[in-house]
């Protein structure tokens, strides 16, 4: 049949239709389900503070994922959300970077803007001298905590080493002794977000497998302590009856991030053989044996591309990476048995996470299934969004931590994780609203 034909024949019917009777439109109405999200907090790391472009500062704070979330929920009955802000006369709080123009072969240049909230330092027993953060001393929703690893949860001292903590407490380091665990459950809530984990496979990823103290935490202790973080959670604080409902989230694939993706060993030797034609490998030094080429398999840290080290002579005259006497260092490099760890232990921790959420009755995001299917690229609202380095528009300038628009996409699927848990309604975040990498 004339494919024609059957377009005007639908078309007649379509008016005839609509000329018969009046159009019936019907919008959801926001509903809380059987949530009750009056007082609505946030557990987790740096992703939840609003991290971004390699720090701390006042517009990622402002575009974080769960005052997006808060500010949605406040439709279904949801109360005030209150974020640790930077004051705006501090606005680069910790210092981040941003990207300043491009290089004549088309290479970004990226600048640091320098920080504007640190007072001083103080040095702890034991362990060394920390910065200090100005205080924050306000109300409290959002207990983001950059750099917390599930394994700090417990620890009384841990106030003092990590400077986004310390900033929360009322004590000045070395005096804080308040678990994190029991801060963000001292006063009673309703509903909870917990985002916790990632930190414990990412520092031994992004450090190259290079710091032994960076090893990715024991899986046994790892469930115990998730158990214990989301039994804790679920009582509502301090006073709370005990009926808390909320949502975790699992653990992304780091390796999927562009601080893995963006230097590869073919960009490698492209560059390389535009002046020396027959260098065939990029010689790295494993994290255990001899020096080695380096293969697909292996993996190349966003670091060395700003190190601009490949090629370079040593004293000896031998150059850097092509050789084995001279290789790429291990703290530029995750190789293909590191990288197994890391996707072992993120496999663990997430059946772990999946299981605490399934006994507990807690919605679960699975951000690790969200950030792979960004890695080829999605249509967003008519925008191409991918897993790209700057131009894919997910990610910020360290590679790791997301844009606005980032945090807008996670934003919604936690939202979509709790309609679907709780019989909610809430709407969705318009991520139109939000920007990629702010271009000079």
């Amino acid at each position: 049949m004339n494919s024609k034909f059957i377009f005007r024949s639908i078309l007649a019917v379509a008016v005839v239709t609509a000329a018969s009777c009046k159009p019936e439109l019907k919008t959801a109405t926001p509903s809380k389900g059987n949530a009750d999200f009056s007082r609505y907090i946030s557990v987790g790391n740096s992703l939840t503070s609003g991290f971004a472009d390699n720090g701390l500062y006042l517009e990622g704070q402002q575009n974080s994922y769960p005052l997006m979330i808060a500010t949605q929920m406040q439709t279904v009955g949801g109360g005030a959300f209150s974020t640790p802000f930077f004051n705006a006369n501090q606005s680069d709080g910790t210092g981040y970077k941003k990207l300043s123009g491009f290089t004549a072969t088309g290479d970004p240049v990226i600048t640091d803007v320098p920080a504007q909230a640190v007072i001083g330092s103080a040095t702890v027993p034991g362990f060394g001298t920390v910065p200090l953060f100005t205080k924050y001393t306000g109300d409290l929703n959002n207990y983001g905590v950059p750099g917390i690893r599930l394994n700090n949860i417990t620890l009384t001292y841990y106030g003092n080493l990590n400077p986004y903590f310390e900033r929360l407490l009322p004590n000045t380091s070395p005096a804080n002794t308040i678990p994190y665990l029991s801060f963000v459950t001292a006063k009673p809530y309703t509903f909870f977000s917990m985002w916790l984990g990632n930190n414990d496979v990412l520092g031994y990823a992004t450090g190259g497998a290079s710091v032994p103290a960076d090893f990715p935490t024991d899986k046994a202790l790892f469930a115990q302590l998730y158990n214990l973080a989301a039994g804790t959670m679920v009582k509502g604080g301090t006073g709370g009856a005990g009926t808390a409902k909320g949502v975790v989230a699992t653990i992304p694939d780091v390796l999927s991030t562009p601080y893995f993706t963006t230097v590869t060993l073919k960009a490698l030797l492209t560059a390389v053989q535009a002046s020396a034609p027959t260098v065939q490998a990029i010689f790295i030094q494993p994290g255990s044996g001899a020096p080695r080429p380096a293969t697909a398999d292996d993996y190349f840290l966003l670091p060395l591309k700003a190190a601009n080290v490949i090629g370079k002579p040593n004293a000896a005259g031998i150059p850097y990476g092509l050789h084995p006497l001279n290789p790429v260092e291990s703290k530029y490099v995750l190789d293909k048995a590191e990288a197994a760890v890391i996707v072992d232990y993120t496999n663990s921790y997430n059946a772990t996470i999946k299981s605490v959420a399934a006994a507990n009755g807690l919605a679960l995001m699975d951000a690790n299934a969200l950030f792979k299917s960004y890695a080829a690229g999605r249509v967003v609202n008519g925008a191409a969004v991918s897993a790209a380095y700057i131009t894919g528009n997910l990610f910020s300038l360290d590679g790791i931590h997301l844009t606005p628009l980032g945090y807008a996409i996670v934003a919604n699927e936690f939202i979509k994780s709790i309609n679907s848990q709780y019989g909610s309604s809430i709407p969705i975040v318009d991520v139109t609203k939000y920007r990629g990498v702010k271009f000079p």
